[in-house]
């Protein structure tokens, strides 16, 4: 059955991240049940030249060849996913139509805009693509050069230090929160419509903390406009490596990962299912493709099965909710 998404539209795009998984090879049953006379269009869920367009379009030439068949991208921008969401789910349920987008859509949209259906009910993720974390920065003008020193730093000014998200509810925004809590201290919050305002704010010594994606905040980083405190991933980010995680500084609460994902509506036949999930699997796992998502900022991906990533995606989902609700917070 086919669904309009609600208003209100989002009013804020959500930051992000995210990169490639392990080969596994494609079913030959599968293969045989699923036609491949009609082009394939992946809907991606951000504007053209963002990081998910650049992720779809990888993968759009890789599974022209793995498939041999028609690929196209078709950008979606608009209300931090819901547009393309929108879009995916008014497309004939066959396997022909799919998206690519964050994790967010399920873990955090719904806290943050009111919707009439379970936004987890209505896409389901076939497979990682990519991942990325969060890194907390900092204008260099802040004393401080390691956590332990921002705490520090916070703590002689409670409540008269900020910190920026690019989103509020979004994990950007939550993180923050944790960080209060586990650390004692008292970092007031300032939302943006975005990561660009609030790290050209952050750069700018209006704002003197964030927690932005990596991605984003990379160039930043290097260009030594911002400082790194720490980063939210399991280990240690390559593309960091001298910045430890927060579970490194004791604060595992603080551990988290956002990912790009390729989704399709719960409906469609398991033989397309399987056929798309394998297909991309092999394609995110080449060399090159692996290149040039690290060349994004993002990190190769896991191949964690469709049960898995759902799984993960309820363990995210109240999380955010927990969190935001012990603050009252409300969605729009």
């Amino acid at each position: 059955m086919k669904r309009q998404l609600t208003q209100p539209i989002l009013r804020r795009t959500l930051g992000a991240v995210v990169a490639a998984a392990f080969a596994v090879l494609a079913s030959p049953a599968a293969l045989a049940q699923v036609p491949t006379d009609k082009p394939i269009r992946i809907v991606a869920a951000g504007p053209a030249g963002a990081t998910t367009d650049i992720v779809a379009r990888l993968l759009a030439d890789g599974l022209q060849k793995e498939l041999n068949q028609t690929v196209v991208v078709d950008p979606k921008p608009g209300a931090g996913g819901a547009v393309a969401v929108n879009d995916l789910m008014q497309a004939p349920h066959d396997g022909h139509t799919v998206l690519v987008a964050l994790n967010a859509l399920v873990s955090e949209i719904p806290h943050i805009v009111k919707l009439r259906f379970d936004m987890a009910k209505e896409i389901k993720p076939l497979a990682e693509l990519g991942r990325a974390g969060i890194v907390m920065v900092g204008h260099p003008s802040v004393p401080a050069k390691s956590l332990g020193e921002v705490i520090s730093y916070v703590k002689t000014s409670p409540g008269k230090v900020s910190y920026a998200s690019y989103s509020a509810g979004t994990l950007s925004h939550v993180m923050g929160l944790q960080l209060n809590k586990a650390a004692g201290i008292d970092m007031s919050h300032v939302g943006y419509k975005g990561s660009t305002p609030a790290l050209t704010d952050v750069m700018g010594g209006h704002v003197p903390l964030m927690f932005d994606g990596i991605p984003t905040a990379i160039p930043m980083i290097k260009a030594g406009k911002i400082v790194p405190y720490a980063v939210s991933l399991p280990q240690r980010s390559p593309l960091l490596p001298n910045v430890p995680t927060f579970a490194e500084l004791g604060y595992p609460q603080l551990e988290a990962t956002g990912w790009q994902g390729l989704w399709v509506t719960p409906d469609v036949p398991a033989a397309a299912q399987n056929r798309l999930r394998e297909a991309a699997l092999k394609v995110m796992a080449q060399p090159a493709t692996r290149e040039r998502l690290r060349e994004l900022g993002l990190e190769p991906g896991q191949p964690r099965t469709p049960d898995e990533l759902v799984k993960s995606l309820r363990v995210d989902y109240d999380r955010v909710g927990a969190v935001l609700k012990s603050i009252d917070f409300k969605p729009e």
